[in-house]
């Protein structure tokens, strides 16, 4: 069984397959969608507990999502956790504060990720 849900949005599918063999591994429900209209579309039937949002996505970014789910009352409960491989200090405190609730680096440690995610959503 399951143990959360998780939503991977990323437009490399490389880490998408990467980020969800690491965290099937480990008990975790985990879909994935390549930019921010599959996102949507995915959160129409599925409700994740956490959300790994990349943050340079083609388009509409990952800030943006992540706005838009923080200020609905049916996502707002969602953690999120903003991650890109081009960050500064700056970016991280953009980042936050767009309403992610914490932010990694890439490229993600697989061995760590499982522990780090589960720290997150014991914040809940």
């Amino acid at each position: 069984m399951a143990r959360n849900s998780i939503l991977i949005v990323d437009d490399n599918p490389a880490n998408i397959k990467i980020i969800r063999v690491a965290l099937t591994r480990e008990g975790y429900d985990v879909r994935g969608a390549p930019d921010v209209n599959e996102a949507l579309a995915a959160l129409e039937s599925f409700r994740p507990d956490l959300v790994l949002m990349d943050i340079q996505l083609p388009g509409i970014d990952g800030l943006e999502l992540t706005r838009r789910l923080k200020s609905d009352p049916s996502t707002r409960e969602i953690k999120i956790i903003g991650f890109s491989a081009y960050a500064t200090k700056a970016d991280e405190e953009h980042i936050i504060a767009a309403g992610c609730d914490g932010y990694i680096t890439k490229p993600i440690d697989t061995r760590t990720l499982s522990k780090l995610i589960e720290d997150y959503l014991k914040t809940r």
